[in-house]
C-alpha cells in the first residue's frame, strides 16, 4: 500500500482485500472445520447462515479483528467470534457466535473487545441479541488482559443485565462448551436453548475433581438433560444444531415485528437512485492520497439524486456540509474536501485540512442537525488542523474545540466512513471511534495515525539517530537509508487500515462501490431509537 507509481488502483485494492476476507471466513481452517463437523456441530458461520432469513445479507462487525495479532499463539482469526447484524423472521437482530474452530472459541483480549462493541451497537440501536455460544472460556495465557477490567470479559455479563433492564430481548443458544464465568451469559438472557452434548458449568469435571475431589462426568455435571430436568437452568433442550436453530427461528417469529419505516423523530422519504452509479467512486477517488478529487462528485454516488443542499457553501470550503437523503433517509453530511481551494480573502487552503472557518461552520452545522433530528454522516479524509502562526493567531484551537464540543454532545446518531486519511486531531473532530459513532466504516485505502507517513518517518528517524549517537554510534549514509526504510515500513504497517481494524478502530472495511448500500442498512438501524436526552453543549471559548 505504498504511494508510488506501482500502487494498485482502487478496484484492485478491493479485490486484494476481498481475497483476504474469504480466507478470514474460513476461521481455523479446513482441519478445524472438519473436527467441528465430526462432533455433529456446525461452524459459527454455518449456524448464522441457517438462522437468518433466506436471501438476506449480513452487516458483519469486526471481521478483521485480531488480524496479524497473537502470532506467538498461532493467531486468532477474527478474534474467534463472528458478530453481525442479520434478519431473523423479518426482524433485525445482532448475532454473536463463538467460532469453535479458532482455539475452541476461547476469549482473547480482542474477542472481549469485539463482543462488547456488538453489545454497544445493539444497545444504542435497540437491536435484539442472539448469542450462539460455543466457547472454552478465557484464553489462559493472556488471562490478565481478558479477565478483570471494564473493557474485558466480565463487562459482557454486566452488559447482559443492563440490556435486559432496557427491555431489549436477548436469547442464548448453547451449542458446545459454555464454562466458568462464561456460563453467566446465557443465564442472564431471556431465553436459553441448549443442544445435546453441550456443557454448561462453572467448573468442568477435571477442575471439580482437583478442587473438591468429586468425580463426575460432563453430562451429569452440566449436560442439557440435567439443566432441563434438574437445575431448570435452560428453557429448551434440542437434539442438534439444526433443531436448535429452527426452534430459535420459531421463537423469533413471535417477537414484535420491526417497523419498516424510521421512528419519530426520524423520517424516511421516498428513495431515489443517486445521480452517478456508485462504481464511479473507483474513478473519482485514487488510493494515492496525493491525488486530488472533488468530494461533491463522491456525494453524487452516495445521496439520492437532487437532494443535496449545501450549507454555507462559500466559507470554510475545506469542509463540505449539507443535508441530503440516502435511500430516503434524511441526513446531515460533514465531509472533508480533498483539493485546494481559494478562500474569499484570496488565500490558498489545502484540501483535507481543517481551518478556523471550516471548523466553526461544521460545529454550527452539527448543532443544526441536532435541532432538526438529522443523523449525521461524516466522510473522513483529513490530514488534521492547520498549523502555523497565522492559524494560531486566528484561534484554530478554539475553533477546533467548538467542533469537538458540538460533536461530543450530539444526541443524534452518527455514522463515520474513512475514505482516505484519518490523522491526528482531525480523526477526533471528524467523529473517530473515540466520539461514539453508531457505526464506523473504512475503505481499503484508508490510513489512520497520529500524523502522515512522511512526517512521522522523519520524526521517528531523527529520534532513532539521536539515540544511536548518544550511545557513541555514528550513522553513515548507507545505514541511514536502511534505517529510514525500516522506520517507514513499520509506520506504514501501523497506519494500514487492517492494523486499525484488527484493534477495533473501525467496524468494517467496505468496498467503496457498496458504501451507499451499507449506509442505507446502517441508517435503518440507527433510526430505530431516538435519544431521550435534550441537546446541550458545554462551555465554548469565544
Amino acid at each position: 500500500m505504498s504511494e508510488d507509481s506501482s500502487s494498485p488502483t482502487m478496484q484492485q485494492l478491493v479485490e486484494i482485500f476481498q481475497a483476504q476476507q474469504e480466507k478470514i471466513a474460513q476461521g481455523g481452517g479446513e482441519k478445524a472445520i472438519a473436527r467441528q463437523h465430526a462432533k455433529g456441530r456446525l461452524t459459527a458461520r454455518e449456524r448464522i447462515a441457517h438462522l437468518i432469513d433466506p436471501n438476506t445479507t449480513l452487516l458483519e462487525i469486526g471481521e478483521w479483528a485480531a488480524y496479524e495479532m497473537y502470532t506467538d499463539y498461532g493467531g486468532a482469526v477474527s478474534a474467534g467470534v463472528v458478530t453481525a447484524v442479520g434478519q431473523v423472521q423479518n426482524r433485525k437482530v445482532m448475532l454473536i457466535a463463538n467460532d469453535a474452530t479458532v482455539k475452541a472459541g476461547a476469549f482473547f483480549p480482542a474477542t472481549s473487545k469485539k463482543v462488547l462493541r456488538a453489545q454497544k451497537i445493539a444497545f444504542q440501536n435497540h437491536l435484539p441479541l442472539i448469542y450462539l455460544v460455543d466457547s472454552a472460556g478465557i484464553f489462559l495465557p493472556l488471562q490478565e488482559d481478558v479477565f478483570p477490567d471494564e473493557d474485558d470479559f466480565g463487562r459482557i455479563f454486566r452488559n447482559n443485565a443492563i440490556i435486559s433492564a432496557a427491555g431489549i430481548p436477548q436469547t442464548a443458544a448453547i451449542m458446545g462448551n459454555c464454562v466458568a464465568g462464561g456460563g453467566y451469559l446465557p443465564v442472564l438472557c431471556d431465553e436459553v436453548l441448549m443442544t445435546e452434548g453441550s456443557g454448561l458449568y462453572l467448573a468442568g469435571p477435571a477442575l471439580v475433581k482437583s478442587a473438591i475431589g468429586q468425580v463426575v462426568d460432563s453430562e451429569d455435571l452440566g449436560g442439557a438433560q440435567m439443566h432441563a430436568a434438574i437445575s431448570g437452568t435452560i428453557d429448551y433442550r434440542e437434539p442438534n444444531d439444526e433443531a436448535c436453530l429452527d426452534r430459535l427461528r420459531q421463537l423469533y417469529g413471535k417477537h414484535r415485528p420491526d417497523d419498516p419505516k424510521a421512528v419519530a423523530p426520524f423520517f424516511q422519504n421516498e428513495s431515489k437512485e443517486p445521480a452517478r452509479p456508485p462504481k464511479d467512486i473507483y474513478e473519482i477517488v485514487d488510493p494515492d492520497s496525493r491525488k486530488e478529487y472533488e468530494v461533491k462528485d463522491l456525494l453524487e454516488c452516495l445521496v439520492d439524486e437532487g437532494t443535496f443542499d449545501e450549507y454555507k457553501e462559500e466559507i470554510g470550503q475545506t469542509i463540505v456540509c449539507g443535508t441530503a437523503n440516502i435511500g430516503g433517509y434524511a441526513v446531515g453530511i460533514v465531509a472533508n474536501q480533498h483539493h485546494r481551494v481559494v478562500s474569499a480573502s484570496g488565500q490558498f487552503e489545502f484540501g483535507s485540512v481543517v481551518y478556523v472557518e471550516s471548523a466553526e461552520k461544521a460545529a454550527r452545522f452539527i448543532m443544526n442537525c441536532n435541532q432538526q433530528w438529522l443523523p449525521i454522516l461524516f466522510l473522513q479524509d483529513v490530514n488534521g488542523f492547520m498549523v502555523g502562526r497565522d492559524s494560531e493567531h486566528s484561534g484554530i484551537i478554539k475553533a477546533g474545540a467548538k467542533m469537538v464540543n458540538a460533536l461530543s454532545n450530539s444526541r443524534v446518531p452518527k455514522i463515520t466512513v474513512l475514505t482516505g486519511g484519518s490523522y491526528g486531531a482531525g480523526n477526533y473532530a471528524m467523529c473517530g471511534k473515540a466520539f461514539d459513532p453508531r457505526f464506523i466504516f473504512a475503505w481499503p485505502n484508508a490510513r489512520c495515525a497520529v500524523m502522515g507517513g512522511a512526517q512521522a518517518t522523519s520524526t521517528l528517524l531523527e529520534i532513532t539517530i539521536r539515540s544511536l549517537k548518544r550511545d557513541g554510534h555514528e550513522v553513515d549514509a548507507k545505514e541511514l537509508e536502511t534505517l529510514r526504510q525500516k522506520v517507514q515500513a513499520d509506520y506504514d504497517r501501523q497506519t494500514d487500515v487492517r492494523y486499525g481494524a484488527a484493534r477495533g478502530w473501525v467496524d468494517a472495511i467496505i468496498d467503496p462501490a457498496k458504501t451507499r448500500d451499507v449506509l442505507v442498512d446502517a441508517l435503518a438501524l440507527v433510526t430505530r431509537k431516538a435519544s431521550d436526552e435534550p441537546y446541550r453543549v458545554g462551555v465554548y471559548q469565544v
